[in-house]
């Protein structure tokens, strides 16, 4: 029985499963081409670095703060006429994916920021001295120093959004957290339920073992 229950599963989980993995590309991708450059401004821009700008720096964090604070089930919702606009339907993956990508973005700004904290500020004032550019330094300095930490937020964000994603299927957004509510919770079926609980836990610790072995490859300290 449960071996016939799996089988008839497998094509929904399969969907389910490339879904999940649509969803989080799309965000991850927003986050690097968003919050990436976003967690730079937030570090490059505070007290005592070469583009100092308290205004700036104090607007743009807020704005993370608030995003960031918000639970996702709940940005999920008040994002839906955003999401309308953008994907022309509030159900499926790429509805899904505005959200994840709203909530993608300040947090792994945020973790570039606390990468690139690490970095000795010597090595920046060294570069401020010898007339380095900001441009320069961002580029040939924090960034390739910062690397294995920003691989590291990139893998603790990708997790998150699997998680986040998981969410997105209480409204139909598609995905292994839509399977699992829809042919799960209200079928009141433990076994698919306990399937995209595995599914969801092999996934993570594949981009977790990932994650941790490039960051350790990148890392010329």
């Amino acid at each position: 029985m449960l071996l016939e229950t799996l089988q008839a599963l497998l094509p929904d989980l399969n969907t389910a499963v490339l879904q999940t993995i649509y969803m989080v590309a799309v965000a991850l991708a927003a986050a690097i081409i968003f919050g990436l450059p976003l967690g730079v401004l937030l570090f490059v821009t505070d007290e005592g670095l070469f583009l100092k700008n308290k205004v700036l720096n104090s607007v743009t964090g807020w704005i993370v703060n608030l995003i960031r604070s918000i639970p996702y089930i709940i940005l999920l919702v008040a994002l839906l006429p955003l999401t309308k606009l953008i994907a022309g339907s509030t159900i499926g993956p790429t509805a899904a994916s505005v959200s994840l990508s709203v909530a993608a973005i300040p947090f792994f700004a945020r973790l570039v920021e606390t990468s690139l904290r690490e970095i000795d500020k010597g090595v920046i004032e060294s570069a401020v001295a010898v007339g380095a550019s900001p441009w320069m330094i961002i580029t040939n300095i924090l960034v390739p120093e910062a690397k294995p930490g920003i691989i590291q937020g990139l893998t603790i964000t990708t997790i998150s959004l699997i998680g986040y994603s998981a969410m997105a299927g209480i409204i139909g957004g598609g995905g292994i957290g839509d399977l699992a509510i829809r042919f799960g919770y209200y079928r009141y079926d433990n076994t698919i339920m306990f399937t995209t609980v595995i599914v969801l836990v092999v996934l993570v610790q594949i981009i977790q073992i990932s994650g941790d072995r490039i960051s350790r490859v990148v890392d010329k300290r």
